[in-house]
């Protein structure tokens, strides 16, 4: 993530979650507790008698973020039909279909889920019991899970989901917009809109069926069955197609069939008095919680390609002050170049959208990163798409670990500014070393603590250590390991001693001594 001001990273000094509490313990009578993002539950529970045995963690034991994510499971897909009507009193009714694999022994199992109301949840078909409390809902199965058996839970639910809203990061999650909704989740605002394992280290496959009203346009994560605007996904290298809602131009937002400039667009069907539009997505590789999205709005479209074939879908509301062509264009190009430097893009389509959100941030939402009504520049646009292979594709197994993303986005900004006649990334890192401040060298960026975890140093500091690795061993061996990398964590998730052991293995050189210095030391480094 990174901020539109660029002394103001994820935007700038956002840090982690104030008081957020400890980790959720289950007692053995089944009672619960657990840690309360904004916006809290009423306590649920599903009649039947206390369950006691075996039950899977309610924690993923992430220091930086005490009570996100759960364990004794490993979510391998999640089915999210949504029905999103953002003027109306309940703005979100939902269904959400989690295929799991069970790691352990469970009589009963954590989602993490706030602020929202559940209907009614089965596993297996069969109803289950539930018990909630801030920010977990427990379930009871009819039958335990054994260990290695697959499962299915759906959960039924709605409400009007509200936003992070905390002093230090600001306001993040589900964010209303004038026209509709914007969604940007790190590091905690998955579980505000649908039930999960709201932790990176357990990425999903996902699918999306979401419904809105006539009018306006959802857009997801991955492929889309029908491209907004017209066509099907993939598009044609360098011809770029206007989408609905684009001001001058025939069509009714939306993209309805049969309309002239629509296309084929999402499915119409009236429900009552009021006509919704349907549109599917389909992302086609594991995917942390945080980086879903479903944002709504009217925008205008561009679709293409790149010139090796990634599929790029941009979105744009007009009322914003982005230029649409330009922002597909520096979208393609980014997507192109950073494929040679880093290796293969990683999934199968990119683009970016940008919404009429009063925020000052943008996410590297996975395959189209997410920003708010500032105007977008070629540099953060870099960084965000840089994301897809260094925090996406590779994604952190601890949020102690950032800098791997971070770092990384901020250097390949560097790297992309210098191409646009910009400093180059030594000229960057000569001007910090000097003129950084304390703040840059009292935080460590490898371990920055949980209220420093979107600290400048995480950033700055962390895009530095990378130069300071080009440096020492040239390069040929520093894009070597960057996509040997990439190629060997794609789809996983990974820590930063298996970074340093990658670079150490590709270079031939003992790197230790560098990365403690530069990533767990307070204090200037040497040069």
């Amino acid at each position: 993530m990174a901020g539109h001001d660029r002394s103001l990273r994820r935007p700038g000094a956002r840090a982690a979650l104030r008081g957020v509490a400890g980790a959720a313990v289950l007692a053995a009578a089944g009672t619960l507790t657990a840690c309360q993002l904004p916006g809290g539950d009423d306590p649920q529970e599903a009649p039947g008698a206390a369950v006691t045995g075996p039950a899977g963690p309610t924690t993923a034991g992430d220091p930086y973020v005490p009570g996100d994510g759960n364990g004794g499971y490993d979510v391998r897909h999640y089915g999210l039909k949504l029905t999103i009507m953002p003027d109306a009193a309940e703005q979100l009714s939902g269904t959400a279909t989690i295929t799991a694999e069970a790691t352990a022994r469970l009589a009963r199992f954590n989602l993490d889920l706030t602020g929202l109301k559940v209907a009614e949840v089965t596993v297996n078909g069969e109803r289950a019991r539930t018990q909630r409390a801030q920010g977990e809902l427990e379930v009871t199965p009819a039958e335990p899970l054994q260990k290695g058996a697959e499962f299915t839970t759906v959960v039924a639910y709605s409400g009007t989901p509200e936003p992070v809203n905390d002093p230090v990061l600001g306001t993040y999650g589900w964010i209303r917009t004038p026209d509709g909704v914007f969604v940007a989740c790190q590091p905690s605002g998955a579980q505000t809109w649908f039930p999960s394992n709201d932790h990176p280290s357990d990425k999903a496959l996902f699918d999306f069926e979401i419904t809105v009203p006539a009018g306006l346009t959802a857009v997801a994560n991955g492929v889309p069955e029908s491209l907004p605007g017209g066509g099907s996904p993939g598009g044609t290298p360098g011809a770029p197609r206007p989408g609905p809602g684009t001001p001058g131009e025939p069509g009714t937002p939306g993209g309805e069939p049969g309309t002239p400039g629509g296309g084929p667009g999402p499915a119409v069907s009236p429900i009552g008095a009021r006509a919704t539009t349907t549109s599917k997505w389909h992302v086609q590789n594991p995917m942390a919680t945080y980086l879903a999205t479903v944002t709504v709005g009217r925008f205008a479209f561009r679709n293409g390609e790149t010139p090796s074939g990634v599929p790029v879908i941009s979105a744009a509301d007009p009322s914003t002050p982005t230029s649409l062509d330009a922002f597909h264009r520096t979208n393609t190009q980014v997507t192109e170049e950073f494929s040679k430097l880093f290796g293969p893009y990683p999934f199968a389509s990119s683009g970016g959208i940008v919404d009429n959100a009063d925020v000052g941030f943008a996410l590297e939402t996975q395959t189209r990163p997410v920003y708010g009504a500032y105007g977008v520049t070629p540099t953060l646009i870099a960084h965000e798409l840089a994301h897809q292979w260094f925090g996406d594709s590779v994604s952190v197994t601890r949020w102690k670990d950032i800098w791997l993303n971070e770092g990384f986005a901020t250097y390949a900004e560097w790297i992309w500014g210098e191409r646009s006649g910009g400093p180059a990334p030594g000229d960057h890192f000569d001007r910090l070393y000097e003129t950084g401040g304390g703040e840059l060298w009292d935080v460590p960026p490898g371990d920055p603590g949980r209220k420093d975890m979107f600290h400048r140093s995480v950033y700055d500091r962390g895009a530095m250590t990378l130069h300071a690795l080009r440096t020492e061993v040239g390069d040929a061996a520093f894009f070597e390991i960057l996509k040997t990398w990439t190629r060997e964590k794609k789809n996983a998730n990974a820590t930063t001693p298996q970074f340093v052991a990658t670079a150490e293995r590709v270079s031939g050189k003992r790197l230790d001594s560098l990365f403690q210095a530069w990533l767990y030391e307070r204090g200037r480094p040497p040069r």
